[in-house]
């Protein structure tokens, strides 16, 4: 593995259980996020460090910092056309330019005054961001809630072809814990290490409600 790993249990103890939080596994300059897709793009992407053969500029593509809600939407990497599970790592700079400008995929009026506000914002931003329930490796839900960003136009333009740091093929690893998954083995189970991420700009974080329920 490319990436730090530790046991699942023992990361569930640090953990916030509940709020808005972005999981993540990162250091001081980058950050990971997962993305999951049939083998011909998939592949492509993880041996040529950027997306190409097999994926659409032309339409949103979602990227989600927490490795167990990617593993949640891609079944294990057993849902059709998600069976190639990729970690993506990104310039922490380039994330957090990401975190700035999204915009939730539904209306917030603590955010905005009106629909017609929040719309506009919608018209002119390339960045969505949803908040979802995160959840256990068996699928249940947690209270705490998960960050995943849709990305449109020249920003996902960047993202795929620009930003990159370097993609990682993590399909046999994710494999491999599939199994610990499937007899519900959970104490030998073995995930990324992930903590919760602040971007560098305070503000941000307080748009964003991170913490808060």
């Amino acid at each position: 593995m490319m990436i730090a790993t530790e046991l699942y249990l023992e990361q569930c103890r640090r953990w916030p259980s509940s709020g808005r939080h972005i999981l993540a596994h990162f250091d001081e300059q980058t950050i990971i996020v997962y993305q999951s897709y049939c083998p011909a793009t998939g592949l492509f992407a993880a041996r040529n460090g950027f997306f190409g053969e097999g994926f659409s500029y032309n339409r949103m593509s979602w990227i989600k910092p927490n490795f167990l809600w990617m593993m949640y939407r891609s079944n294990w990497g057993r849902s059709q056309g998600q069976e190639v599970v990729l970690a993506v790592r990104l310039k922490r700079t380039f994330f957090d330019s990401l975190l700035e400008r999204a915009v939730p995929s539904s209306f917030s009026p603590t955010e905005f005054t009106s629909h017609e506000e929040w719309k506009a914002a919608i018209g002119r931003s390339d960045v969505r961001l949803q908040w979802d329930p995160d959840h256990r490796p068996n699928g249940d839900k947690e209270e705490r809630r998960a960050i995943q960003l849709g990305l449109r136009g020249a920003t996902l333009e960047a993202y795929g072809k620009r930003e990159v740091v370097e993609i990682i093929d993590l399909s046999d690893f994710v494999a491999e814990q599939r199994e610990n998954v499937v007899v519900e083995r959970f104490g030998q189970l073995t995930t990324p290490v992930e903590r919760p991420y602040r971007p560098m700009r305070e503000d941000v974080s307080e748009i964003l409600g991170l913490g808060a329920t």
